[in-house]
Parts: structure tokens; C-alpha cells; sequence
């Protein structure tokens, strides 16, 4: 078997589609990703939490999630690998909005302590501002203060920039030019 990055890019390419797509932003690419085709697949979310968790490790983290949905399944395939290998991790998601009921939370999971290392997780960075509106929440209602992403691809269309200028470092499996002919 390939090693684990070119078996994930294999996996990756069938998600890829061109031509004239808009984003649920409303901008129009010529470049569309659906992650969850490799997220949500048994393999594909163990090769992408093999990847993540090894990075989040270097990286010091604590503590793991992100924006519901995007972040859902790559969160919880981190966790269960994390605790399959002894690696200490906090999940946790972020609703888009607080909960209309109940406590009202936007922030879902374990307590997260001030001080700790925290990462947001997508499998796509266009714009960068669901994992800003992530970490605004985060910081907002838990106390926490996110330093890093990692995305499983990077659009290359500014997100890097824009997270850079809000303090967060973006590290990415892939970038598009690696499924671009």
C-alpha cells in the first residue's frame, strides 16, 4: 500500500471538480472541493486523522474542532485515533449559531481550559472565515485562544492571508495546485 499522503491525494482527486461551480458564499471558482466524499468514508477519515494528528502533536495541541459541519467528521476520526494512540486531545465543534435552547452554547464538548493549546480543523480553506468565526467563538465563550488550522486543502484564494492576519497559522494537507493538471 502507498504511504499514507499519496494514498489520502489518490482518495482526494475523485473530490475535485472543474469548471464554473459557486461557493456558498457566493463567489464563483473554477476549482470545487467535497471533502466529505473522503471524510466521511471509513478509510479516508483514518488517513486524514492520521495526517492531522500527527501534525497536531508537533504542533503542541491540546484541544481539536471546528465549525459544524465540515470539521464533524475530520474531529472525530482525530479523537478516536488520538485515543487509540494515548495522545491526550479535547474535541469540541462550534455551532454556526448558539443554541436557540438549553444552555445556549455555541461551543459543544469537555471544558476547555484558559492557557490551552487549541487548533481549528476544515476540510476546506477559501476565505478563511468559517475558521475566524470559529475562533471568534471559541475565544468568546471558552476563554481560549486558537493559534492554528489545519485544513485538508488549502484553495489558495486568500484564506492563508486573511487567518495570518487574525493570528492564526494555516497549515494544509494539500493545496490545489497539487490536483491541478
Amino acid at each position: 500500500m502507498k504511504d499514507v499522503r499519496g494514498r489520502l491525494k489518490e482518495k482526494l482527486k475523485r473530490c475535485v471538480s472543474t469548471g464554473k461551480i459557486t461557493l456558498s458564499s457566493g463567489k464563483e471558482t473554477d476549482f470545487y472541493f467535497d471533502g466529505r466524499l473522503v471524510s466521511l468514508e471509513p478509510e479516508g477519515s483514518v488517513l486524514i486523522a492520521e495526517l492531522m494528528l500527527d501534525e497536531l502533536k508537533r504542533l503542541g495541541i491540546q484541544a481539536v474542532g471546528g465549525l459544524t459541519s465540515g470539521a464533524d467528521p475530520l474531529t472525530s476520526s482525530i479523537g478516536v485515533l488520538a485515543h487509540q494512540r494515548g495522545v491526550p486531545m479535547k474535541l469540541f465543534y462550534v455551532r454556526k449559531q448558539p443554541k436557540g435552547h438549553g444552555t445556549m452554547k455555541q461551543v459543544e464538548g469537555p471544558p476547555l481550559e484558559h492557557g490551552m493549546r487549541v487548533a481549528l480543523v476544515d476540510d476546506v480553506v477559501t476565505t478563511g472565515s468559517s475558521l475566524v468565526q470559529a475562533r471568534d467563538a471559541l475565544r468568546d465563550e471558552a476563554g481560549v485562544k486558537v493559534t492554528d488550522a489545519i485544513v485538508v486543502i488549502d484553495r489558495e484564494e486568500g484564506g492563508r492571508e486573511i487567518l495570518a492576519k487574525n493570528g492564526i497559522r494555516l497549515w494544509s494537507l494539500f493545496q490545489k495546485q497539487d490536483f491541478l493538471p
